[in-house]
């Protein structure tokens, strides 16, 4: 079994920041990618940001530029730093991550940006 523990969300004024964090617990041996993802009610999930296994980041077009993601391979976490906060950044924040041979998902944090 693999846990996946957020941290982190919360409600900010437009343009201020805000710090998530994710830990995978468990029995697993290596993590491939992990990321974030978000939903807002009424639409599909999206991809915020992932990172590799060696570091390699992508990123959503919406968030490119103002969210950073990080990973400790050894603590087994992900982190994803976010700034410039916008209104249209609010949802729900999932944490995911790939163990072979499936991918992983954390319960979800709240993110509200308030206008």
């Amino acid at each position: 079994q693999v846990q996946l523990v957020e941290s982190g969300g919360g409600l900010v004024q437009a343009g201020g920041s805000l710090n998530l964090s994710c830990a995978a617990s468990g029995r697993f041996s290596v993590i491939n990618t992990m990321g974030w993802h978000r939903q807002v009610p009424g639409k599909q999930r999206e991809l915020v940001a992932t990172i590799t296994r060696g570091g390699s980041a992508g990123y959503g077009g919406s968030v490119k530029g103002r969210f950073t993601i990080a990973r400790d391979n050894a603590k087994n976490t992900v982190s994803l730093q976010m700034s410039s906060l916008k209104p249209e950044d609010t949802g729900i924040y999932y944490c995911n991550v790939n163990i072979f041979p499936r991918d992983y998902w954390g319960q979800g944090t709240q993110v509200t940006v308030s206008s």
